[in-house]
This record gives structure tokens, C-alpha cells and sequence, in this order.
């Protein structure tokens, strides 16, 4: 998909062209300009071959049939990776990406091991999600949620992520509410601070993963550069500013972060209002493994007992690579 000549092939025309163009894209989610019938037959065909909106992809399903994971070609042929996550209760959740690869190399995460190519454009992000919505709109069903937590770090490419929710979230874009749209970043105070300052009711999540600075640092490189102490500051500013609760993921990593000790370590960090944790089964990726059900059950009802609110993710799409730090980066070759 392509429309970024969109604006300019439609200048000449009336202005309420550029409304039905949107509206064609994102709510009517058609995937070929001859559908959108209220053009005439020159301007279509003129659209079609200027701007295409055909996506090139493919599509994996789980087992479970849960998961559907797209790794879309994009017009450089790189392949980015985005899934589609279904829930028990009927939500749709969409995971984006927005980077192609990343720079961070966290030792958890099959992205980093796959090196930075570059920041995805607003349209490469939407792509994404366009994608998805075409799936669920031929099954009756519409996107619920949508989580910035694929390919990359968002706040590296804060301003294309920023633009792409206003859109997402615009009447004339997907039109999906502030508060179902979420991003996670692995601490970058600079984002979070900005972040801050938007007139956005997003959702803030913080890959912490570790409660020392030393532990963190055998995961995340740039724990070194964003202490945990420089994280907090920067997240309670965020929460003086926005009043919106704060998610902190943390990965469950066997003999790693795991202990009761961590456990206890992790509610003492987490007493603040409008703080809460995501424990996370940790997809195996490289040299660590998953924590155990059972570590993981204790280590929920020590936070607990603290009065520490928290709750557990749902695994979806190991089969396909699609969980949680399981994308990868590829180069498509015709």
C-alpha cells in the first residue's frame, strides 16, 4: 500500500474528495480503488496505479487459531512483523511494530539480534494496522486494542509512532479511542517525558524486567544510559501530568529475575499510586528459559500479598514466532 501521492493526485479535485479518499482507506478498508464507486472511472484507475492499495504480505495462524502473525513487504523489500492477537472475551488486539529491526540488542528479544535497518513512516505504520482490519471486517469483527510492543522502539521514531495514533485515533482515520491504544518502551526517559506533554490518553508501558541496574544491564544495553531511578523520575512526571496508570512489564526468566528475593525487590519499587505489573512467561529467544508455572504463581502472590496490583499475560502465537520479543527481520526476496 501506497498513498502517499494521495494528497497531491486529489488537489485538483473537490475538496470533500480528500474525506471519501480516508473514508475509502480506513473505514470502508477497501483494498482496490475500483470499489470506491463514488469516484469517477478515470480517477480511480488513475489511483490505482499511483496509489496502490494492495499490501503485500503473508499471514501465519497459530495452532490455537488466537494468533495471526503478517510479515508485510514493504516497498524497499524489507519484511517487518505485526500479529493479530484474539482474546476468549472477543477483544482484537493489534501489535505493531515501529522500527524495521532495532538498535537496542536486549538480550531477550529475537529483533535485536537482527540489527537496525530504519524507522518505519506513518504509513508503514498504519499499513499494519489497515492490514489487520480488512481481516476482521470480512469476519464481522473490528480492531479493539492496538499495542505498540513489536519491531523496535517506538520512542526512537517518536514522532512517525506519534502522528500514526493521531490518525488511528482520528474520526477520519480507524477512529479507535485514545485510552485502547497503548506503547511500550524499554525506558527511554527523553519519550516518556514528551509523551507527558501530548493531548493524547494513551497507555504507557515500561519494559523493566529486572529491579537493579546491574541485573537490568545483562539484558538491556542502554540500561546503562536510562538507570531505573531515571525511569521512575521520569514516569511519575508522567503520571503528575496525565493521571494515568503506568504498566510495568516484566519478563519471567528462570534462575535469572525469578526469586523471592526479586520478587520482594519488585513490590518495594512498585508501591507507588497508579503503578501496576504485567508478569510475562518469557518466549525462549536465546540462551535464557522460561520461568516455571509454579515460580511464576509465587511469585504473583508475593506481589500481591505487598498490595501490589498485578496480572499475568496470555501466551499467544509461540508456534509461529509471534509471542511476545519473537519477531524477527527479513529480507524479501521475489
Amino acid at each position: 500500500m501506497d498513498i502517499s501521492k494521495l494528497e497531491d493526485i486529489l488537489k485538483r479535485e473537490p475538496k470533500y474528495r480528500q474525506e471519501q479518499a480516508k473514508k475509502a482507506i480506513f473505514k470502508d478498508l477497501i483494498d482496490n480503488w475500483a470499489q470506491a464507486t463514488s469516484f469517477s472511472l478515470e480517477l480511480r484507475e488513475k489511483l490505482n496505479k499511483n496509489c496502490p492499495l494492495e499490501i503485500k504480505a503473508e499471514a501465519f495462524i497459530s495452532k490455537k487459531r488466537d494468533n495471526i502473525k503478517a510479515r508485510i513487504i514493504l516497498k524497499d523489500g524489507l519484511a517487518i512483523e505485526s500479529a493479530l492477537m484474539r482474546h476468549k472475551d472477543g477483544r482484537n488486539t493489534i501489535c505493531v511494530s515501529s522500527q524495521a529491526g532495532c538498535s537496542l540488542g536486549c538480550k531477550f528479544c529475537a529483533t535485536g539480534k537482527t540489527g537496525f535497518e530504519r524507522n518505519l513512516d506513518v504509513l508503514e505504520i498504519l499499513e499494519q494496522v489497515v492490514f489487520f482490519a480488512r481481516y476482521l471486517k470480512k469476519r464481522k469483527e473490528k480492531i479493539s486494542n492496538i499495542v505498540f510492543m513489536g519491531m523496535g522502539e517506538p520512542f526512537l521514531n517518536y514522532q512517525n509512532v506519534i502522528e500514526a495514533i493521531k490518525i488511528l485515533n482520528s474520526k477520519q482515520g480507524i477512529n479507535l479511542g485514545a485510552r485502547r491504544i497503548s506503547i511500550s518502551t524499554i525506558g527511554i526517559v527523553e519519550g516518556i517525558r514528551k509523551l507527558a506533554e501530548q493531548d493524547l490518553q494513551i497507555n504507557l508501558a515500561i519494559s523493566l524486567h529486572a529491579c537493579s541496574d546491574k541485573l537490568r544491564l545483562k539484558l538491556i544495553p542502554t540500561a546503562r544510559k536510562y538507570p531505573i531511578k531515571k525511569i521512575l523520575e521520569a514516569v511519575d512526571y508522567y503520571i503528575k501530568k496525565t493521571r494515568r496508570r503506568v504498566m510495568f512489564e516484566y519478563l519471567m526468566i528462570n534462575n535469572f529475575n525469578d526469586s523471592e528475593k526479586d520478587a520482594e525487590a519488585l513490590a518495594e519499587l512498585m508501591k507507588k499510586p497508579l503503578y501496576f505489573v504485567n508478569l510475562i512467561s518469557y518466549n525462549p529467544v536465546g540462551s535464557f528459559n522460561s520461568s516455571s508455572s509454579l515460580k511464576i504463581k509465587r511469585f504473583k502472590e508475593i506481589l500481591e500479598k505487598r498490595g501490589i496490583p498485578v496480572t499475568q499475560r496470555y501466551r499467544f502465537g509461540r508456534d509461529i514466532k509471534s509471542a511476545c520479543g519473537q519477531f524477527s527481520l527479513n529480507k524479501y526476496e521475489n
